[in-house]
């Protein structure tokens, strides 16, 4: 019996790969034009980073973290997200002598032993996104206009909704008509809710059950309950964006699953992916560094899942081809396929993607081998050619061919080829 991936796990292949790369690519250069800096970041942390950031009483903790013990007892986890591992580095690490205000990004891959659907793995790959050392309304609009514009120059339609979660100051007087508004329909809510109440009442608003969802409709909304600064923050929120001519809908329902959040909280929705329509979420955790044992630092990140971005753009055949190549060599003759094997070294060392076929096939065979790699020309050498002083360029688009003469010696060949196809 042959071993096959574990369920949740799933091999991204060859011709899937090239999506993934246009999306990182634009990532990263939307990222740096904000002044952002990539951060790599374990796979593996100490369990307790989660517990401590995430909550002990979230679902992720409770049941979907992947946890083991080392050889010394030490509970270790696979990262469920990834802020919490950007600032137990940015801590640890004294980033913040660096500058009062740190920009950084981390892509890879996350971890939750959850039930696999549609766009959801249990691994799965983020763009985790975090500023450091702000807590201007402009950072906040600023971070979720750069969302924004990423998702618009990957070609994918989003609507972005926001709210603000209050802070400590404000947040318990919300707790409190909260718990009074789920006391009276406890009886009607699912087990989940029934716990949450007790544990996190914010979070049943979260719930994913419909009958409970119904419950929810008439629910108090958090926006009423602002103090004066966390108001006037929001409507900074709200006013820049305006100004920047960002679209955004204000979604006074919106929770956040983890506990660290505070103040802006926002989601970027599609309708292209059935019920699980958000694309990517973040907001506010202004005390979540020093919760951390760091110096006491605001800060604000959101993360993109990179499968819903994958899937979306391959609906739309926005695929770009992985091999990207320049050039295929096809070559005739023995004489022909060792000078062409020179020339495709010498070309590899100008920048130009090239390849060629090693196995002697037939011109035929090597054109429907070349068609595969789609390459933007393919170069044809042979005997005749080479008796010619002379090879033929096809571009593999229009079907168009010329003849480009050999130039005295390597160099200088390779060179006028580049020219030709570059």
């Amino acid at each position: 019996m042959s071993i096959k991936a574990l369920k949740g796990f799933k091999d991204i292949l060859p011709d899937e790969v090239g999506l993934w790369q246009v999306i990182e690519r634009k990532a990263r250069d939307i990222f740096h034009r904000y002044g952002f800096e990539e951060i790599k970041v374990p796979i593996l942390e100490k369990t307790e980073l989660f517990v401590r950031t995430i909550g002990e009483s979230t679902d992720i903790v409770e049941k979907e973290m992947y946890t083991f013990e080392d050889r010394n007892g030490a509970s270790i986890a696979m990262r469920p997200e990834g802020t919490a591992s950007v600032i137990r580095a940015y801590i640890e690490n004294g980033l913040y002598v660096r500058g009062s205000v740190q920009r950084l990004y981390t892509i890879g891959p996350m971890f939750r032993h959850e039930r696999p659907q549609k766009g959801r793995l249990r691994q799965f790959h983020q763009m985790s996104v975090e500023v450091l050392g702000s807590d201007r309304a402009m950072i906040d609009t600023e971070v979720m206009a750069m969302a924004w514009q990423l998702l618009q120059e990957i070609g994918l339609e989003a609507s972005l909704e926001i709210n603000s979660l209050g802070c400590p100051a404000c947040r318990p007087s919300f707790k409190e008509t909260l718990q009074d508004f789920i006391n009276e329909r406890i009886d009607h809510l699912c087990e989940d809710c029934k716990r949450r109440s007790v544990t996190n009442p914010l979070r049943v608003l979260d719930c994913k059950s419909d009958n409970c969802q119904e419950q929810y409709t008439s629910a108090p909304s958090i926006i009423e309950h602002l103090c004066g600064v966390c108001s006037d923050h929001f409507n900074e929120v709200k006013g820049a964006l305006n100004l920047l001519g960002v679209p955004y809908k204000v979604n006074p329902a919106m929770v956040r699953g983890l506990d660290y959040y505070t103040r802006t909280a926002f989601e970027l929705i599609t309708t292209e992916l059935g019920a699980q329509g958000a694309i990517g979420a973040g907001g506010r955790y202004d005390g979540l560094v020093k919760q951390l044992g760091g110096p006491d630092v605001p800060g604000i990140g959101f993360a993109l899942g990179m499968e819903r971005l994958v899937m979306l753009l391959s609906q739309k055949d926005a695929h770009e081809s992985q091999s990207g190549l320049d050039l295929f060599l096809v070559t005739l003759g023995e004489v022909a396929y060792e000078k062409g094997f020179h020339l495709m070294q010498m070309l590899r060392s100008l920048g130009v993607r090239v390849m060629m076929d090693h196995e002697g096939r037939s011109m035929k065979n090597q054109m429907k081998q070349a068609n595969k790699q789609k390459p933007r020309f393919a170069l044809i050498l042979g005997e005749d050619e080479l008796a010619k002083q002379e090879v033929a360029l096809k571009d593999m688009d229009s079907g168009e061919q010329e003849l480009v003469e050999l130039a005295t010696d390597f160099e200088n060949w390779a060179n006028v080829i580049k020219t030709k196809i570059k």
